[in-house]
């Protein structure tokens, strides 16, 4: 499981994060609310730890535009501010748990494990849009004008990964993360041949697959240049 942990306090940071990769999770780490908001807008992390008091954008209100955008990534909210008021605004705002400084770690674990349990939201019901191509991830269907063609599985989560960060660059360790799973030993040579067919299916001449040498792909929407 890969975790985005955004948390402003250094040595709490580097503790959680020691305890966390000690318990077989991937990590990685803002250190305050813009960097986090871009890093969880990516929709490579299968869960997000947030700290809700943080330099250049406070807790609650990265939560909420990353709810606005449709982003569903669980959320487990730590914070200092315990009163009644604060945990309802924090649930409101999207939070999937809630967690009150100071707490143990085995607490944070076991809320982990339980977030961790709840369906990962890989494959969403949504129809994803870009630039006319259509895809439906829950029955793995892509359409482009009247055709529509049957993915597999992979290529439906990859191309939903790409399709959700249209134009944003995803390394290929990302996507084995995201689409294979962080515990995986595919190699990344999986990932050209996925890209190869899914470019293969793409018949829409306004989106195709980019390569970033040596670092991954995007996904690129061609302007209608009169």
């Amino acid at each position: 499981m890969r975790i985005l942990f955004v948390e402003d306090e250094p040595r709490l940071s580097e503790a959680l994060t020691y305890i966390l990769k000690k318990n077989n999770y991937g990590v990685d780490t803002a250190y305050d609310g813009e960097t986090g908001q871009a890093m969880a807008e990516t929709g490579v992390y299968d869960l997000i730890i947030l700290d809700r008091m943080l330099p250049r954008k406070e807790g609650v209100a990265l939560l909420k535009e990353l709810r606005s955008q449709g982003i569903h990534t669980p959320v487990l909210l730590l914070t200092a501010k315990d009163s009644l008021q604060d945990r309802i605004e924090g649930l409101d705002a999207g939070a999937d748990d809630y967690l009150i400084k100071p707490f143990s770690t085995e607490e944070l674990l076991a809320r982990l494990r339980a977030l961790g349990r709840r369906p990962s939201g890989q494959i969403q019901d949504e129809q994803l849009n870009v630039a006319g191509l259509i895809l439906n991830p829950l029955h793995c269907e892509l359409t482009q004008g009247n055709k529509t063609v049957k993915l597999t599985l992979k290529e439906s989560l990859l191309l939903g990964l790409f399709m959700r960060n249209a134009g944003q660059v995803i390394t290929k360790e990302q996507i084995l993360d995201r689409v294979w799973g962080p515990d995986t030993d595919v190699e990344t040579n999986n990932v050209e041949i996925y890209v190869h067919y899914l470019r293969k299916k793409l018949n829409s001449s306004n989106v195709r697959i980019e390569t970033v040498r040596g670092i991954g792909y995007f996904l690129k929407e061609e302007l209608n240049v009169p």
